[in-house]
């Protein structure tokens, strides 16, 4: 479950016009999303609070496996629509096997003219957290410059580990401050970074083959949709109007690569990435109304006319590690990924395997009481999603179970982490998180 902050952020990047998913780093977000999902350990409560549509509060508290907390403020320059937990989508507080839209070139804020000055300030979010007892503090601090420009700050200060031998020798976070600056202008996308307490320089890039979008564009999420014309009649271009190749999947590919250098540590680092992606289909599912009083809603609902699909492979010839990775969503509600690990020096390889269901509440829809009322078109019958369930399985023994959904107004996930193998103890861990927040 997404952190009531990282909830906030994402808002914040959506209401702003920001794609986060046209990072490199975020390359293989939809694989793992099933391969790679974190369990709670113990006992964790968060409760936040929107006291108005600027500013947010978060709280939360661990009880076991030991007792500690955290209080975090949130400040963003532009309203941020922020719901409940009880009202919010589910599946926006879920990382979930997705195949993202187009790519699109960023647009800025309106301009805002007073007396012949331009006013209009630019947008920006501020998070400060601090830990209970330990006094750590961290903070961000993200504004875009430009239309394509967005610069981020990040800080961690740890006053359990002031110096570096000491740091070096500690297994707690250390203290630093890291800059970053992105440039995305939907075709490519460029971050830089630099971070203080290794003097690490960093450049990641993503290129997108093929057309990008544009604004004007409807967003799809697939999940929701199933790819038929309104009412079966004709056939509707995707959202990118590009052409299929004969029988095979139609998508884009998208490649990139990072490059770091320490100048403390004298050292430095290459990866190189691919990702090809089915595209969404552009039109949801319809409802034709019935061709005569007897007739029930026809509700043409089949899957959609390709299997939304997602394949990554990385590659670090530093390290000698190759991962590929095999995402589907092979109905409507099952999804399934695998990946592979191998490095060519150690010859090591793990083999892993995930799945997410979602589990729905059926919506009922009441017809006319009498057959001589004229039948308006039939509303949404989409079930209501109530949670999720995750699972994975790998070579190195750990087999991981999750359950993410909602009771009432507050968001649960209970997990457990295992290892069969091991006669004395074949549970490793286990986990319980309870997440509320009010939107007033």
């Amino acid at each position: 479950m997404h952190p009531f902050a990282s909830y906030v952020l994402r808002s914040y990047y959506k209401q702003t016009g920001w794609n986060e998913d046209n990072l490199y780093a975020n390359l293989t977000r939809s694989s793992n999303a099933l391969l790679d999902f974190s369990v709670p350990r113990g006992l964790h409560f968060s409760i936040s609070k929107s006291p108005n549509p600027l500013f947010k509060t978060t709280y939360s508290m661990n009880a076991l496996p030991s007792l500690n907390g955290s209080v975090g403020y949130i400040f963003t320059s532009c309203d941020l629509d922020v719901k409940g937990s009880g009202d919010v989508r589910f599946k926006d507080m879920v990382d979930r096997f997705k195949v993202f839209d187009q790519p699109r070139r960023p647009e800025g804020k309106e301009e805002e003219w007073l007396a012949g000055e331009r006013v209009d300030t630019r947008d920006y979010l501020l998070y400060g957290r601090i830990y209970i007892p330990t006094g750590r503090l961290d903070a961000l601090y993200s504004t875009r410059l430009t239309p394509t420009l967005q610069g981020m700050v990040a800080a961690i200060s740890d006053p359990r580990v002031p110096l570096s031998s000491e740091r070096s020798r500690s297994n707690g976070p250390s203290s630093n401050v890291m800059f970053s600056l992105q440039h995305d202008t939907g075709k490519v996308c460029t971050e830089y970074t630099w971070s203080a307490e290794d003097g690490m320089w960093g450049v990641r890039s993503l290129y997108n083959f093929g057309k990008i979008g544009t604004h004007t564009d409807t967003s799809v999420d697939e999940s929701e949709k199933a790819g038929h014309a309104p009412n079966g009649k004709g056939k509707v271009k995707r959202v990118d109007e590009e052409e299929a190749m004969e029988g095979g999947l139609k998508g884009r590919v998208s490649v990139g690569g990072e490059f770091y250098f320490s100048a403390k540590e004298k050292s430095a680092g290459v990866s190189t990435g691919i990702r090809f992606t089915t595209l969404p289909d552009a039109t949801p599912p319809s409802f034709q109304v019935p061709s005569s009083s007897t007739a029930g809603p026809s509700c043409p609902r089949g899957p959609p006319s390709q299997p939304p699909t997602t394949i990554t492979a990385l590659f670090n010839p530093m390290l000698g590690h190759i991962s590929g990775a095999y995402a589907a969503r092979v109905s409507r509600d099952l999804s399934l990924a695998s990946r592979f690990d191998f490095n060519v020096y150690s010859y090591e390889s793990e083999w892993s395997m995930g799945a997410e269901w979602w589990l729905r509440r059926a919506k009922v829809w009441n017809p006319p009481a009498s057959s001589d009322e004229p039948q308006p078109p039939l509303p949404d019958l989409a079930d209501e999603v109530q949670g999720v369930v995750k699972a994975k399985v790998s070579t190195s023994t750990d087999i991981s179970l999750l359950w993410e959904g909602r009771l009432r107004n507050v968001l649960v996930s209970l997990g457990v982490v295992s290892n069969l193998t091991s006669r004395s103890k074949p549970i490793k861990s286990i986990g319980l998180e309870l997440s509320y927040f009010s939107s007033g």
